[in-house]
């Protein structure tokens, strides 16, 4: 890093975070807005430099800083533009790195927030000193970066790595995505998936405890299957099976040293790594069995996107 500072931007659906990063990680301040405020991009633009200004001036200016790396939802790292991101309320093809790169006169880049997140632990986290790794993002939906020979895999147009929108399940029964497919891995493996298939055995009447939650969350079943809820230690082994079959399927296209896993549902892993790593060793190819580490995220509890996002310019 030839600067004091890098701005790490996490623009998410409700809030957009602005930290500034030094070249330890360390986050030494932040600001946010909310993202839903301001339908006019051009107001947006104007919001996040009042925003970030008092921080840049709060570490002692441009100057020391290196440059703005961004991650957002649907965003394309070529042409720095946010393209039809359902979740954020700007429609068409958006140039928000061009924007505010001649707004803050600085470099700025930006790439979805799960390529965010691999370069992320590649700088910071599980995959220091790594060149060959998979991140998978288990949230409200599941992301994914993927990085080969160092670098990020971004594909002909920038939107490749969707590992979330692979088909896992193709019988008729299969869950409809809200990607338009069927049979997605996001619909078992999401927190949403999680709980979808709690329900499941819940409405097929296998006793549990979780009959008497209100509002099932990834959360309150991992309560459960720490109580011994057969029924809850069951969804995260199918969820761990879901993922292991996934990954063995991924390793023959970039045979990576690590998949490392970040998400709320990531605190149930001693629940969802066993039959993970069972699975995966069961169906990946034989030249692939037991080589590959499954990591758990080293930014769980530190701000990954800002620091991913960070990541991106140095």
């Amino acid at each position: 890093m030839s600067h004091q500072y890098l701005i790490g931007v996490d623009l998410g659906g409700t809030n957009t975070v602005f930290g500034i990063v030094d070249s330890k990680g360390n986050i030494v301040c932040e600001n946010s807005i909310k993202t839903q405020a301001f339908p006019d991009i051009h107001d947006f633009v104007d919001a996040c430099v009042q925003c970030v200004s008092p921080l840049i001036e709060q570490v002692g200016g441009k100057q020391l800083i290196g440059g703005m790396g961004i991650g957002a939802p649907n965003a394309c790292f070529y042409t720095g533009t946010i393209e039809e991101a359902p979740n954020l309320p700007w429609k068409g093809k958006v140039p928000l790195a061009q924007m505010l790169s001649e707004r803050l006169g600085m470099k700025v880049v930006m790439t979805n927030d799960a390529n965010a997140a691999a370069m992320g632990e590649m700088a910071y986290g599980a995959a220091r000193g790594m060149k060959h790794f998979v991140v998978i993002t288990l949230g409200t939906g599941v992301g994914s970066g993927i990085v080969v020979d160092g670098r990020l895999v971004y594909g002909s147009d920038g939107f490749a790595g969707e590992l979330g929108h692979m088909i896992v399940d193709n019988s008729p029964t299969a869950r409809q995505c809200g990607c338009g497919r069927r049979g997605c891995l996001e619909t078992y493996c999401s927190a949403r998936g999680i709980v979808r298939t709690a329900q499941e055995q819940i409405e097929a009447g296998h006793p549990t405890l979780l009959s008497n939650v209100k509002e099932l969350s990834a959360l309150e079943i991992y309560k459960a299957a720490k109580q011994g809820d057969e029924v809850a230690i069951e969804t995260f082994r199918r969820t761990g099976e879901t993922l292991g079959a996934a990954c063995a399927n991924i390793t023959t296209f970039c045979s990576p040293e690590a998949y490392i896993f970040f998400g709320g549902p990531m605190h149930s892993h001693e629940f969802i790594f066993p039959s993970l790593i069972d699975t995966y060793n069961r169906q990946v190819l034989p030249i692939y069995r037991n080589r590959c580490r499954f990591l758990l995220s080293e930014l769980m509890d530190r701000n990954a996107a800002v620091l991913g996002a960070a990541a991106l310019v140095a």
